[in-house]
């Protein structure tokens, strides 16, 4: 049965748990950007909430740190009516010695009904809701080099807001693939959803030897792996997760892999620019195409917010 095969699902093969966008169905996806759809009106009202999760508490339990990630569930959870609590990872029991499952089991007494998840460790929101109780809902906010399912949901909302249609789309991920949970992500949203084309582009030394296994186009050239594209996603490098000489320098990775307005003529005419962020200027794209009028970086960052409304109110709205 669907549901013993994937953990996010129930036994009805709705979702109660987003830990990554691999094994959703192309009508789980659909769902989740046409809920996002009728959130994107609230950001426009004066009273920018609605009713859907009040009552409900939500706990971010960010292990690893990132502002924008946990302001965006914050600001998606307020909006849901929710009462949010976010957890000072670093001055709190998992740093005195509390295994994760432990911490889990104490938050999970005080009446917590969805935990959105951060962590270094892969698998770690899996473990998590293998573990807790049935009317708890478990959201991956990025796991290792594993996941990051709500910032792969935004981009294809932000992908299908431009583009319409996927089917037709060529699209291109460039950069640090080998470290990027959002590629992850990308590549299987993207495929689910029928995009005609999936590239990845980046030096031999971050592109792991199993992307073509994935169902995606190689390339070490990025001249030749943008040609034509529709869709450019350029990924951030991620210096921190890094061992060893990977790169020669961030300058060298610029002048073969950096996104210039030059390079950008490669693409269609009408080819969108996409980035997760933190955005490194000069060193994986240029100012000027940040800047430029076919970026839609802050237009991902906006959408982000729907988007985990979205996968809240559906995954708190359906019982285990």
């Amino acid at each position: 049965m669907l549901y013993k095969r994937n953990p996010q699902l129930n036994k009805n093969g709705e979702l109660i748990h987003l830990l990554s966008t691999e094994g959703l169905t192309k009508d789980i996806l659909t769902q989740i950007l046409d809920t996002a759809s009728n959130f994107v009106s609230v950001n426009d009202r004066e009273v920018k909430k609605v009713p859907l999760l009040r009552g409900k508490s939500v706990f971010n339990l960010f292990f690893e740190n990132s502002t924008r990630t946990r302001t965006t569930f914050e600001i998606a959870a307020k909006r849901l009516s929710a009462d949010v609590f976010n957890l000072d990872i670093a001055r709190s029991s998992a740093s005195k010695g509390e295994t994760l499952l432990d911490t889990i089991d104490n938050l999970s007494a005080m009446a917590a009904d969805v935990f959105v998840v951060r962590h270094s460790e892969s698998g770690a929101p899996y473990l998590i809701a293998q573990h807790v109780a049935p009317h708890v809902h478990v959201v991956n906010a990025g796991d290792g080099r594993h996941a990051h399912p709500t910032q792969g949901l935004l981009d294809m909302y932000t992908i299908r807001h431009y583009k319409k249609d996927f089917s037709n789309l060529r699209v291109a991920i460039v950069g640090d693939v080998l470290h990027s949970r959002v590629a992850r992500s990308d590549i299987h949203a993207l495929t689910t959803l029928g995009a005609a084309e999936v590239r990845v582009v980046g030096p031999r030394t971050l592109v792991p030897a199993d992307m073509a296994s994935m169902g995606v186009r190689v390339f070490h050239n990025l001249e030749e792996g943008i040609k034509d594209c529709d869709v450019i996603i350029t990924l951030r490098l991620q210096n921190e997760r890094m061992s060893g000489a990977l790169l020669p320098s961030s300058q060298e990775y610029f002048k073969s892999f950096g996104l210039t307005e030059k390079r950008l003529e490669l693409a269609k005419p009408d080819a969108i620019v996409m980035h997760p962020g933190p955005i490194n200027r000069g060193v994986e794209i240029d100012s000027a195409v940040v800047d430029g009028p076919q970026a839609v970086i802050l237009s991902q960052v906006t959408f982000g917010i729907a988007v985990r409304m979205a996968v809240m109110s559906i995954v708190a709205g359906n019982e285990a």
